[in-house]
């Protein structure tokens, strides 16, 4: 089974923002522009018109779009982007250096933001890969999510240091993951 995965059209306003549960909206060009590539692979390898997305709007827009046109879509909690917690929304520079030094020497379960830790979302991941289905699935997901999908269909380690973390996807990259 393989998931392919686009990351979210760039959202207003966040540049230099702490950005997990945050929802902020998205150009509508960009959400247009995002769904047609998506529409676009569907018709290439022939798959059913059935999209899965988050519950935030930069993920859940594209999918609004494509229902327009007859898909279904598949709204689903386990695919939100990480949760910061009471960081979450706050310009990077404004949080606590020591919570980010801590974060970072107890990568993976320290939660930031007393919300979610790294443990947790890989968890989170793991339990939607894990769903049983012979079919290719669609997805409109989030950079903490993606990282964690890529690593864990990677078959690689937990990263237990901030260093291991992989840099974020770009915003509307495609991503395919081959899943066994």
């Amino acid at each position: 089974m393989s998931v392919i995965i686009w990351r979210h059209p760039k959202p207003i306003n966040a540049v230099g923002i702490c950005l997990g549960h945050t929802d902020l909206a998205v150009d509508p060009r960009r959400t247009r522009n995002l769904a047609y590539k998506v529409q676009q692979e569907a018709k290439r390898l022939q798959l059913a018109p059935v999209l899965h997305v988050s519950p935030l709007q930069r993920s859940r827009g594209v999918g609004e779009f494509l229902a327009k046109q007859g898909w279904q879509i598949k709204v689903d909690p386990l695919l939100i982007e990480f949760n910061f917690g009471a960081w979450d929304g706050l310009p990077w520079e404004l949080i606590n250096r020591h919570e980010m030094d801590t974060w970072c020497s107890d990568f993976a379960d320290y939660a930031p933001g007393g919300a979610e830790n790294l443990k947790q979302l890989f968890s989170r991941v793991e339990s939607w890969l894990s769903r049983t289905t012979s079919e290719t699935r669609l997805v409109i997901g989030h950079a903490g999510w993606i990282n964690a999908a890529r690593i864990i269909s990677a078959k690689q380690p937990l990263p237990t240091q901030a260093k291991d973390w992989r840099s974020s996807v770009n915003y509307g990259k495609k991503s395919t993951l081959k899943l066994t």
